[in-house]
């Protein structure tokens, strides 16, 4: 009986410093943002512009007195884009800073890594904003920005059919992400009365068949997709400009377009197209573009790119939902979907679309060539 009693009390109190832990949250003059991402390691180049927009746009709003008269304290944690890291990072702006709010980072294997830890289920946060190729669309605890990575091979498929370009070729990296975007494109083919002119896989390494690109080559396709990461994109670009300098070869957002330009050579990128998931952010043609350029000059020392300006609009839309949300806690995001929240950036919108985890359906397409990247 005794024991009983000594275990309802230790219960009782670890439910009192539960309660006194979560009303400490609501009442302190911070709002803690976190964020594990790769700072050091293979997506470096994307992680450090993705976090400059986003601090960019915090540094704006800790400028005009924060969030309803709280400051946004932003805490970065470099995950060299390894699983492991990412989740010790995690765990740490989880429990020992308490964060309100965690931001993803890049890359599937560090996404899943956070979703799987016992800290993240415990503590009811959304993982908010991460740049990852799978859809995690069974999983109520994440909420992307950006479209899908289904949407950006769809909408690269579009805008060649509307060149008259209807032989394709498909070169891909064998993950089950992959495989599943392979077997899509058969219906996206069909839909647009393309034809298939050839596919190249890529080694277990991701390093592509010599034999497979020269067939693929020579099928002479009017453009060619690469479904794979940035260094096994990179090696196959290399490889198939030794038989074909002129083809388009197509791309989605997430390849790191630094390190492709760096391992596949200059001549090797002309010729490239991405589909990208912001409008131009080097033009001033709308509200969000113009104020991105105008608070990475203020704020940063570094040059403005597609990155940097998704990181300034996720935080943007962040910063509005916790602004609407009527519950001085760290629910601001669950609240906003399940109210289906929309809103307008100036140029780009966050709209919550029936069951969906995603925020925007922006797309547009871009040339990268020996100068940078050409909207």
């Amino acid at each position: 009986m005794r024991k009983s009693t000594q275990s309802l009390s230790r219960l009782i109190g670890a439910l009192s410093l539960c309660l006194l832990s979560s009303a400490a949250i609501a009442e302190r003059d911070t709002i803690v943002i976190g964020q594990a991402i790769d700072l050091s390691g293979p997506d470096a180049s994307i992680g450090r512009d993705y976090v400059a927009g986003i601090k960019t746009c915090f540094d704006m709003v800790n400028s005009h007195g924060g969030i309803n008269g709280r400051r946004i304290q932003y805490i970065v944690r470099d995950d060299g884009g390894q699983a492991g890291l990412s989740a010790n990072a995690a765990t740490d702006l989880i429990e020992r800073d308490q964060a309100d709010y965690l931001l993803g980072g890049v890359g599937d294997a560090t996404t899943r890594a956070v979703l799987a830890l016992p800290a993240f289920k415990r503590s009811g946060l959304v993982l908010y904003a991460p740049l990852t190729t799978a859809d995690f669309a069974d999983n109520p605890r994440i909420l992307f920005w950006r479209p899908a990575y289904q949407q950006e091979i769809r909408h690269i498929f579009s805008h060649f059919s509307k060149l008259g370009i209807s032989n394709v070729g498909i070169a891909y990296q064998d993950t089950a992400v992959n495989q599943e975007a392979y077997r899509s494109l058969g219906i996206a083919i069909a839909e647009r009365r393309m034809k298939l002119g050839g596919v190249a896989h890529f080694g277990t390494h991701g390093e592509p068949m010599a034999q497979e690109v020269a067939q693929l080559a020579a099928s002479k396709p009017g453009f060619i997709l690469v479904i794979a990461d940035t260094i096994s994109t990179a090696l196959f670009l290399k490889e198939y400009r030794k038989h074909d300098a002129r083809s388009f070869v197509a791309g989605t957002s997430l390849i790191n377009l630094d390190t492709l330009r760096e391992l596949a050579g200059s001549a090797a990128v002309e010729w490239t197209v991405f589909s990208q998931v912001v409008p131009n952010p080097g033009a001033g043609t709308s509200l969000i573009q113009v104020e991105h350029m105008r608070m990475m000059k203020k704020y940063r020392d570094e040059a403005v790119s597609s990155m940097t300006l998704e990181g300034f609009a996720a935080a943007k839309v962040l910063i509005n939902a916790i602004q609407q949300s009527k519950r001085n806690d760290r629910h601001a995001l669950q609240e906003f979907v399940a109210r289906k929240g929309d809103i307008d950036l100036g140029g780009l919108s966050a709209v919550v679309r029936g069951n969906g985890n995603r925020l925007s359906n922006y797309l547009d397409i871009a040339l990268f060539n020996r100068n940078g990247l050409a909207f």
